[in-house]
């Protein structure tokens, strides 16, 4: 396919996008500075009724949900109500890929009428409208994920995660960008362009959950679903003020999704919830797994929810003295100052609610982060060369804006080589057998770390090891498009395969989190990130951390994340007080 060919269909495909927004939910007149947050917009757009306004203010699915259930709200209403805020949301940060208004109100439809009928929901998310990142595949409607190549590509069947989320009586109702490849903490292909982070449109979102995330953000969506293999959930969760649940390997299903490097499975892609609320992202969690999974993904693990195991069976019992640490660097990039104040606040919080709190000593990180790093170029880039062969269109080497993009105007560019190709090398094809060595090398790392996080059993004073890691997700923020490089703090859990959350602690505050000496540096990308910070830029982002449980304890890494959420919440109103 020729240069002209490639960017005619990625118009087209763009074009249709477009066309498919209801004339009346257009926004006539939008005028947004360049590096202006939108968050109010959907409330300023008219588009809105103050109704539809008051559904999408609520931040918790619990109540979106009893409000269902009791006839309160309709499904069509709540349908109709998101669909509305997320096309606005589209207008300003460009985080859809699919809209498929009629299709979502259909089933909504169909869900009222079984409720007026028999008086009984259909599952346990009945009618609630559910956002899916651009990989879940739903038959009849094209899964293009960032491709010029995919354009054109219907799917034949639901993929297994949506056919549970019918079961469960939810509205699936729109798709959501990623980047080209997925492989990247940034939200930008040739098809659908860059998705913009809407406390700033001049920053990243993340990625590659990055339209979702822009979209929850905006209220655009009472829950999404995105995917996570080196922190695509958690980068742009904490880069939106978002809670997120990266579970372990295979713990919610897979199958029939759209993927990069299918058929690597050493670390695995997982899918995981992302929300206003932890309560939400725990609703969801729990009612995909009671949907017994491995019914329909022959990879789900075959383990039901655990009430034992959300009562801290393990962490000696729910209101036991628990003991987290805190990893305030990972020896390899230290955080900007903001992350450095969320972890204090943390540690300040549990102390005050009485939990115990210690420091977390590195172990073996910058191994393991190349052991991963190998392993996903393990083809030598022959997946992304495939992928974009079909179509002709340029591999994407740098998410740095292009003037064309016009988005970024007052900000320098000089992003360094990430610190990963100085590790890695350019990408280099691996034989089956170095390939199962580096398999192997993994697997002797993750009994490496478990036998160190055992040994902590002798600094907590509880009897047991710690009962989480507490760790930024990223070194900083949100950051200016194409800038960001750092994912060590978030690939350490894939590769170990423990359950991890993500939850907002706090926003930027420049007269606060000033900018600190320069310490000795660990590497180049250490000190990139720390020249990096500049208060003006990142002024009003939200401050995300992440909770580190161990492999397979979604339950009770949930149940530890609302008790220092809640500790948070509640030292924050005392100490307001």
């Amino acid at each position: 396919m020729s240069d002209e060919n490639w960017k005619e269909i990625c118009a087209k495909k763009r074009q249709s996008l477009f066309d498919s927004i209801p004339k009346e939910w257009v926004i006539p007149h939008l005028s947004i500075q360049k590096h202006s947050n939108v968050m109010n917009v959907p409330a300023s757009s008219g588009i809105l009724s103050q109704k539809q306004l008051d559904i999408t203010e609520e931040s918790d699915v619990d109540v979106i949900l009893e409000k269902l259930r009791t006839a309160e709200w309709t499904s069509v209403e709540v349908t109709t109500a998101f669909y509305k805020r997320a096309v606005v949301a589209h207008q300003t940060v460009n985080c859809l890929t699919e809209i498929f208004v009629d299709k979502a109100l259909k089933r909504a439809k169909e869900l009222d009428d079984m409720l007026s009928r028999t008086g009984k929901v259909v599952g346990p998310l009945h009618g609630l409208p559910i956002s899916l990142k651009d990989q879940f595949t739903m038959k009849g409607l094209e899964t293009v994920m960032g491709h010029a190549g995919w354009i054109g590509e219907e799917a034949e069947e639901d993929c297994a995660l949506v056919t549970i989320l019918y079961e469960c009586g939810a509205v699936p109702f729109t798709r959501t960008n990623v980047p080209q490849t997925l492989m990247w903490g940034e939200t930008h292909n040739n098809v659908f362009g860059r998705s913009l982070n809407p406390y700033n449109r001049s920053l990243t979102p993340g990625g590659s959950s990055g339209g979702e995330g822009a979209l929850v953000a905006m209220k655009g969506s009472p829950l999404g679903v995105g995917t996570d293999i080196g922190g695509s959930l958690r980068i742009p969760s904490a880069f939106c003020g978002l809670y997120t649940l990266r579970p372990s390997y295979s713990r919610l299903p897979y199958y029939g999704a759209a993927n990069a490097l299918m058929g690597q499975e050493s670390i695995s892609s997982v899918l995981g919830p992302m929300a206003n609320s932890l309560s939400s992202v725990l609703t969801f969690t729990k009612a995909i797994i009671s949907a017994r999974p491995w019914r329909y993904d022959p990879l789900a693990i075959r383990k039901a929810w655990s009430e034992e195991e959300w009562d801290l069976s393990e962490h000696g019992g729910v209101g036991s003295q628990l003991c987290f640490a805190i990893m305030w660097d990972n020896g390899v990039v230290k955080p900007h100052p903001p992350l450095i104040r969320a972890m204090t606040m943390v540690k300040k919080a549990l102390e005050h609610a009485g939990h115990r709190v210690v420091d977390w000593e590195p172990h073996r990180h910058l191994e393991i982060y190349k052991n991963a790093e190998t392993i996903f170029v393990a083809d030598g880039g022959h997946d992304y060369l495939t992928e974009c062969a079909k179509s002709g269109e340029p591999l994407i080497t740098t998410m740095v804006p292009s003037e064309e993009e016009d988005i970024a105007e007052g900000y320098e560019y000089h992003a360094p080589t990430p610190y990963v190709k100085m590790l890695v090398g350019e990408p280099k094809h691996h034989e089956a057998y170095e390939l199962w060595r580096l398999h192997e090398e993994k697997l002797r790392l993750r009994k490496s770390h478990l036998d160190h996080w055992a040994r902590t059993a002798d600094k907590t004073g509880t009897g047991r090891p710690v009962d989480a890691i507490i760790s930024p997700a990223v070194a900083y923020t949100a950051v200016p498009h194409g800038l960001n490089t750092d994912s060590f703090y978030t690939t350490l859990c894939n590769a170990l395969d423990y359950a991890t959350s993500t939850f907002p602690v706090t926003f930027v505050d420049p007269h606060v989190d000033v900018p600190v000496e320069p310490h000795d540096f660990y590497n180049h990308e250490d000190e990139s990130i720390y020249r990096l910070y500049k208060t003006d830029i990142f002024t009003g982002c939200p401050v995300g951390l992440q909770l580190i449980g161990k492999t397979l304890e979604e339950e009770a890494v949930l149940r530890m994340t609302s008790i220092v959420d809640g500790a948070l919440k509640k030292w924050k109103l005392e100490i307001k007080d």
